[in-house]
């Protein structure tokens, strides 16, 4: 097994204990304001990611992807893009998503198969989530590249923009991944790979996939990385600010590795005690991402209890409503599905989705006909 620690830094501005610290190369800029701001969001993170993980016990939801203990990347990611800004998400980036306002019933209705993912990536500049594992940072880079043809990054301007790809520790073994290294290292495409180091491709360690650290994946390809303590949202947001602005300046693209941690199951289909300790999520359970900025921020006096139960009512009052209206939502109809596949309808599609109506009315019960 290689040792990931060797050789490579680790980039953080704000320990575990809620004390700052110095970098040599990067500095958080914002206000003890924004942070609590980025507190709120990640607070409104987890809470999204408990009410999933409780719908789908609950039988409302097929499935769903837990985020626990990565809210910092989410939100930090997110904080440090500009509206110009795409971004390219796996399915696990709930958090992301919130902050680049998306309806947060519109992730439920894609984990509920209501729907392919009801928001718009276009309005909000957040890409659907991308299920078939690393297949996002193609596409991110052929955005990134078009962002290039169409004269629409490197002037200097402030609506230039820069593209981010998600992806995760797994795949980053990926095929298509990799390919995706190569097209954005060779038209020096602005685009800033985000590599979430969770330790765990499901029950794969991050140890057995690669014999180097991920943050120097990208050295054979020509592009540079770091590796930036995950849960730490300001480090985060100060590492990918830089990398953005460099991409937009025609610096091209950067890789970042986020080392976090899963704290949850990969998915609610999975069970992690199978195949790690609970020592080890004790460990990572003393370096949470949340709990280190609300220490930080009580401290300094920038928030005290009430702000903490104001915050407490918000999130009860988001979870309220958004359960409310999940529970709401219409099942689909599945021979409309058959539209959705090409723009213009085929002569074998429309024939394939009349044999299905046919089919589905041969059913008495309503429920099963949909």
């Amino acid at each position: 097994m290689a040792d990931h620690s060797t050789g490579v830094r680790m980039i953080g501005l704000l320990g575990p204990d809620g004390v700052r610290v110095e970098d040599a190369d990067h500095a958080y800029r914002g206000t003890d304001t924004d942070i609590a701001g980025a507190l709120r969001d990640m607070v409104m993170t987890r809470r999204l990611d408990a009410e999933g993980t409780a719908l789908q016990r609950q039988g409302q939801l097929g499935l769903w992807p837990p985020t626990l203990g990565q809210e910092a990347v989410g939100v930090g990611t997110m904080h440090a893009m500009k509206p110009s800004d795409m971004c390219f998400p796996t399915y696990r980036e709930h958090g992301a998503a919130l902050m680049r306002g998306v309806d947060p019933v519109d992730i439920m209705s894609l984990f509920r198969g209501v729907d392919m993912g009801g928001w718009d990536p276009i309005a909000t500049r957040f890409n659907r989530y991308a299920i078939v594992i690393g297949s996002q940072p193609l596409h991110a880079v052929g955005w990134a590249m078009g962002l290039q043809l169409e004269g629409l990054t490197g002037n200097g301007k402030a609506d230039d923009g820069a593209v981010l790809a998600f992806f995760g520790d797994g795949a980053s073994a990926q095929g298509d991944v990799n390919e995706a290294l190569v097209w954005a290292a060779s038209y020096k495409a602005p685009v800033v790979f985000i590599v979430t180091n969770n330790q765990w491709a499901i029950s794969v360690p991050t140890t057995r996939q690669t014999v180097v650290p991920l943050a120097r994946r990208g050295e054979g390809f020509g592009i540079p990385g770091v590796r930036v303590d995950g849960n730490d949202v300001l480090a985060v947001q100060a590492v990918t600010e830089a990398a953005l602005a460099r991409a937009r300046h025609g610096g091209g693209p950067q890789l970042i590795e986020m080392f976090t941690y899963r704290m949850g199951a990969h998915t609610t289909s999975d069970d992690p005690t199978k195949y790690r300790s609970r020592a080890e999520e004790d460990r990572w359970r003393a370096k949470d991402p949340i709990e280190r900025v609300r220490t930080y921020l009580m401290r300094a006096g920038a928030i005290d209890e009430a702000w903490l139960d104001a915050l407490q009512v918000e999130v009860d009052d988001f979870a309220a409503d958004l359960r409310a209206r999940t529970l709401a939502l219409d099942p689909p109809d599945f021979a409309d599905w058959f539209d959705q596949v090409y723009a213009e309808q085929t002569d074998e599609l429309a024939e394939q989705q009349q044999a299905y109506r046919t089919y589905a009315a041969s059913f008495d019960d309503e429920e099963v006909r949909r």
